[in-house]
């Protein structure tokens, strides 16, 4: 690859991150009408995991991380893995010795979708407990 690639990588995304970040903490996409909707809860009407992550970081860009998280649990699974991603980088870049980064075992693909499976399912049961799943 390309030195431009890896330049446009480093700076394309930040970039693309924080213009996110700013939409999202300026529009409530709960009252505004040209925020995309889900697509599988309008044709079906249950709720795909995805489901109130728009809501959610809006409350969380504004501090209310626990009303954000009522919105979509699944977003403290993006949140964890994305910080451990940075983690495992910036001590790989500072030490010589590479440490080993868990998610590139073999099982990790698989137990991240058979969590998202499962809140899938969980969240559109609609009994007491399950409830508090669903956007």
């Amino acid at each position: 690859m390309t030195r431009n690639y890896y330049l446009l990588i480093k700076i394309g995304i930040p970039i693309v991150i924080l213009a996110l970040g700013i939409f999202y903490y300026t529009v409530n996409p709960t009252t505004f009408a040209f925020t995309p909707k889900c697509p599988f809860h309008l044709f079906t009407g249950y709720h795909c995991p995805g489901c109130g992550t728009q809501r959610a970081l809006h409350d969380i860009l504004h501090g209310n991380i626990w009303t954000g998280l009522q919105h979509n649990f699944l977003i403290l699974l993006a949140v964890l893995i994305i910080a451990y991603k940075f983690y495992v980088s910036y001590i790989n870049s500072t030490n010589s010795k590479p440490t080993k980064n868990l998610l590139h075992h073999n099982a990790a693909p698989w137990l991240i979708l058979a969590f998202v499976l499962g809140f899938w399912i969980l969240r559109n049961i609609p009994l007491e407990p399950f409830l508090i799943l669903a956007p």
